[in-house]
């Protein structure tokens, strides 16, 4: 307990001076370098779910909810030429979600594309509120209209969103069955969940159905499952180990470090080598913040090999 809490004031201490990141020779943050090459889009595997894709990956949930967002509200042939300038500068992750509203851009954006070469990824709303109709249908309903809305035959993940409580596992067990059996159709290659509390992370890492998980994740503990990241990246680290592919999402914060340029480069670094973090998820509104990203991550790995 001494050396437990001895390194988490050395690490808070960091976070007050910017410095988290070089904290990774402590293995508690660190697993490993697992990255051999400055490409910010090096191909990754997703755990053991089967899933390989870019190790960056275009949220498209910037101001979601009530199936909208900025992309949706925006003029479409803006945010399709976004989604299209993320598709040439190297993303082949688009991650949607139905309390977006953007399936359908998705779709107009990626048109003539290679759908083997994408990884197209969406989430499930089954709480109260956030859509607009009361309904709650079955998984098979939902991912049959998500396959419409989005012009593809299969989707490669499909994950329940915004799970908080921490028997979910239980009350999602009809639909975690259904997704199964679409699973072993094809109709969806994975399966997983987005996690809005710790203890939720922590049913997702007791269950062998989950592959791949949506996991908030920054140094500054912003939009996070815990006011100390220690506690959230010690879960972290146990789902890489168990084979769970890891998504971080939030690493600015919900946008609040957006206009902050240190604490941006800091939450990259940062995330990048806790090593268990499979991937990275960042929400653009224009071509400009894509092309940042990218000139941000690519200079973080050169720092790192």
């Amino acid at each position: 307990m001494k050396k437990f809490d001895r390194d988490r004031r050395k690490f808070l201490g960091a976070l007050s001076l910017g410095t988290a990141h070089l904290l990774f020779e402590n293995p508690l943050y660190a697993v490993a370098n697992r990255f051999s090459s400055p490409d910010p889009f090096q191909t990754i595997a997703l755990g053991k779910s089967g899933l390989k894709t870019t190790l960056l990956g275009v949220g498209t949930g910037v101001s979601g909810g009530n199936r909208s967002s900025f992309l949706a509200k925006q003029d479409a042939s803006k945010s399709v030429a976004t989604l299209r300038h993320a598709y040439d500068r190297g993303f082949r992750m688009f991650d949607c979600a139905d309390l977006y509203g953007t399936h359908g851009l998705v779709a107009e954006a990626l048109k003539g594309m290679d759908r083997e070469k994408l990884t197209l990824s969406s989430k499930i709303w089954t709480r109260k509120g956030g859509i607009p109709e009361p309904e709650r249908p079955d998984a098979d309903i939902v991912i049959d209209r998500f396959r419409k809305e989005l012009n593809t035959d299969y989707i490669d993940l499909v994950q329940f969103h915004c799970m908080a409580d921490s028997d979910w596992t239980d009350y999602m067990k009809k639909q975690m069955d259904i997704m199964d059996d679409l699973k072993s159709k094809g109709i969806i290659r994975a399966h997983g969940v987005s996690i809005h509390s710790l203890d939720a992370m922590k049913a997702a890492l007791a269950d062998p159905w989950v592959d791949v998980i949506h996991a908030r994740i920054n140094p500054y503990a912003i939009a996070m499952d815990k006011p100390d990241p220690q506690e959230v990246v010690e879960v972290i680290h146990q789902l890489h180990a168990s084979g769970k592919g890891v998504i971080g999402m939030k690493l600015l914060g919900n946008g609040e470090l957006k206009n902050e340029s240190d604490k941006i480069d800091h939450s990259i670094r940062f995330v990048l080598g806790l090593g268990s973090v499979d991937m990275m998820i960042v929400g653009f509104e224009n071509e400009a913040q894509i092309d940042n990203c990218i000139d941000r991550v690519g200079f973080a790995l050169k720092e790192m090999i």
